[in-house]
């Protein structure tokens, strides 16, 4: 009986949610989608093997996601962004989370979307953002780019025209205002290294 009702909930959940996906199947860009269904449905240990179930559930569950695939559907083809707009008035985005990105690469996971800002020339594969973390701007025309397998945590910011290199992992309210070497792990503020390559340093960034 517990079964039936664990299965009746779950197919009503898919029901209610269904629209959110018109604008996925309209979309030419299916693939970087299912890219991110797949790292978050292993991060959050999602065991159904159908990537649209997990897609459904992503965009139940978490508002975070929701943003990211609103994303995803703006930077396709003009008939997914069409039904993108109409979709978000009745399924609503995480409000407290900003995506102001030309590029984001597959597979970006935000673990936390309160009070976020991530505005930068281009964000790599498999990135990790957590809670009221800031990327952006020190002038009009100066913002980050952030590399591959990047982890920035919570409170952290990356600030101006700053390259963060890949494989780099900043610590929760660090303040990243220089370059950061690949394989390094940062914190403080100013920012600098206490691990590369995974050794235990102290150095500043320069």
């Amino acid at each position: 009986m517990r079964d039936f009702a664990i299965k009746l909930v779950k197919a009503f959940i898919q029901i209610i949610n269904a629209p959110m996906l018109i604008p996925f199947m309209v979309s030419t860009n299916k693939e970087v989608i299912i890219v991110d269904v797949r790292r978050w449905a292993k991060i959050v240990h999602l065991n159904d093997n159908f990537d649209w179930l997990n897609l459904l559930y992503l965009l139940y569950k978490y508002p975070e996601f929701r943003n990211l695939y609103y994303y995803r559907i703006k930077k396709g083809n003009f008939i997914g962004f069409i039904f993108m707009h109409i979709i978000k008035f009745f399924y609503k985005e995480c409000p407290s989370l900003f995506l102001y990105c030309d590029n984001i690469g597959s597979g970006l996971f935000i673990q936390h979307g309160f009070s976020t800002i991530v505005s930068a020339e281009g964000i790599g594969d498999n990135c990790w953002i957590n809670q009221q973390v800031t990327i952006g701007y020190s002038s009009k025309n100066e913002r980050p780019t952030i590399g591959n397998n990047v982890t920035i945590n919570a409170g952290a910011k990356v600030i101006g025209k700053v390259i963060i290199n890949d494989n780099v992992t900043v610590g929760a309210n660090a303040v990243v205002v220089k370059d950061v070497p690949s394989n390094c792990v940062v914190v403080g503020i100013p920012a600098y290294i206490i691990k590369r390559d995974g050794v235990k340093v102290k150095e500043l960034l320069v």
